[in-house]
C-alpha cells in the first residue's frame, strides 16, 4: 500500500508561515526553512515586547507623576507614600492621565494628601 502524505495540509501548513514572512528581504518570504525561522523569531520579540512595553509605560507614568508633584514641593516616594496613608487608591495609571490632562484635579489630589 504507497504511503500519504496529505499534500493538502502540507501545503496550507507552508502558506500560513510564508504568509506571516511576507514583508521580509529575500529568502526570508519565500524559502520555507527560512522563513520557519523568521517566523519564530518573530513570535520571540513579539512576546517580549508585550512585557517590555508594560515596563515602560510604567516609567512613563512614573516619570509624568514625579514632574507634576515636584511643581507643588513633594517627591514622588513621598507622594505615593502618602496617597497609602490617606487611602487613596489611584493607580499610576490614571493618576498620570489626571497630571497630564487636568492639572487643576491633580492640584486637589496633591492639596487632599499633604
Amino acid at each position: 500500500m504507497p504511503r500519504s502524505k496529505n499534500k493538502v495540509a502540507s501545503r496550507a501548513r507552508r502558506k500560513k508561515i510564508l504568509k506571516k514572512a511576507k514583508g521580509n528581504f529575500g529568502r526570508r518570504k519565500n524559502l520555507f526553512t527560512v522563513a520557519v525561522n523568521t517566523v519564530e523569531k518573530g513570535y520571540n520579540h513579539a512576546y517580549s515586547g508585550r512585557k517590555i512595553k508594560k515596563r515602560d509605560f510604567r516609567a512613563l507614568w512614573i516619570q509624568r507623576i514625579n514632574a507634576a508633584v515636584r511643581e507643588h514641593g513633594l517627591t514622588y516616594s513621598v507622594f505615593m507614600n502618602k496617597l497609602k496613608t490617606n487611602e487613596i487608591t489611584l493607580d499610576r495609571k490614571a493618576l498620570a492621565e489626571i497630571a497630564f490632562s487636568d492639572a487643576e484635579g491633580f492640584k486637589a489630589i496633591v492639596d487632599k494628601v499633604k
